[in-house]
């Protein structure tokens, strides 16, 4: 795998297109800005996703998705809710023996389907894996220490990408369980914005410690009732993932949380971002599997009543903390 093909100039696009150069592959990354593929060829930096972090001159940027004809493996980073239309596009330029990893965080809102079913029925005869865990973009991107989750049905296709991507620094652990290492990363992101409500309002730590955990608890019951595994959730890409995304506001869905609870409307938050907080999309149509799936999960409701249906975050917040307490395990 010399040529590595990446889907999406975003922020975390960005930083794996850094990871593929810094492992010696030759990179090409399709963007749909002119600017940022011209800062990327012209500039060697995506001075709009990712400033500040020069880029490898192996890495070379692209408006046209047929350039992807010629590459070893594709990394699917589009944002979750445009994976759909990207890989129906590129379905027409993609050889059918290149596989494609998945690296969007997300539900379809539209269709409730994962984003593996979604590329299933886009690249029906493309092996699909799943790159997840607890990264942020600007620290892979500079090469600092990093770990994460390969979920591959076939290991020895796993073990190829390992071996054209993986480095001292960015260690990548291989699995079997697709689904497992797509459920922590979706959920995560809808019970990252209930935490950064709760480092806006100054809840607490021990308020933030409970809701991380009570929160995960929900990750696993959304996950069984799908088919995942829980040792797989309970590694670097469910548990891992969790914690990084809750603790710092570097995360787009934490630092969305706080200027809720500071006031803000979402209205105007989103209008003023150019990067995507995936969890804003994720917590209706999470909200709606889980009840048509009859899982409880109490939290990612609270998100969505106060994201979507107009609830006030004092009564949702004063609602949560008034439920019936029970036996922290169900049998």
């Amino acid at each position: 795998m010399k040529r590595v093909g990446v889907i999406g100039a975003g922020a975390w696009g960005t930083a794996l297109a850094c990871v593929a150069a810094r492992a010696g592959r030759e990179v090409v990354i399709w963007a749909r800005e002119e600017d940022v593929v011209n800062h990327i060829n012209q500039q060697h930096e995506n001075t709009l996703f990712l400033p500040g972090v020069t880029l490898d001159p192996r890495i070379r940027a692209t408006e046209k998705l047929q350039d992807m004809a010629n590459v070893d493996v594709v990394l699917m980073v589009a944002p979750a809710q445009f994976v759909g239309q990207v890989s129906q596009e590129l379905a027409k330029h993609l050889p059918k023996t290149v596989p494609v990893v998945l690296c969007a965080k997300g539900i379809e809102q539209s269709s409730g389907r994962l984003m593996t079913d979604v590329l299933a029925q886009s690249l029906p005869y493309n092996a699909v894996a799943v790159l997840s865990g607890p990264t942020f973009a600007i620290e892979a991107a500079k090469g600092m220490p990093s770990a994460v989750t390969l979920a591959c049905a076939d290991h020895v296709l796993g073990q190829k990408i390992v071996a054209a991507m993986a480095q001292p620094k960015f260690r990548m652990y291989l699995s079997h369980d697709l689904i497992g290492a797509e459920i922590g990363g979706a959920v995560k992101n809808v019970l990252a914005i209930a935490c950064g409500i709760v480092e806006g309002l100054k809840l607490g730590e021990n308020a933030r410690s409970a809701l991380i955990t009570r929160g995960f608890a929900e990750v696993v019951r959304f996950g069984h009732a799908l088919g995942a595994e829980t040792e797989t959730m309970m590694g670097l890409c469910g548990l891992g993932d969790l914690i990084l995304t809750c603790s710092s506001p570097q995360s787009r869905n934490m630092s969305l949380g706080m200027a809720l609870a500071h006031g803000e409307t979402l209205d105007d938050i989103m209008s003023t971002r150019r990067t995507v907080a995936e969890g804003v999309h994720t917590a209706r149509i999470l909200h709606e599997i889980a009840i048509e799936k009859n899982i409880d999960m109490p939290i990612c409701a609270a998100v969505n009543a106060v994201l979507h249906e107009g609830k006030a975050l004092d009564r949702v917040i004063d609602d949560l903390l008034h439920r019936p307490v029970g036996m922290e395990y169900e049998d």
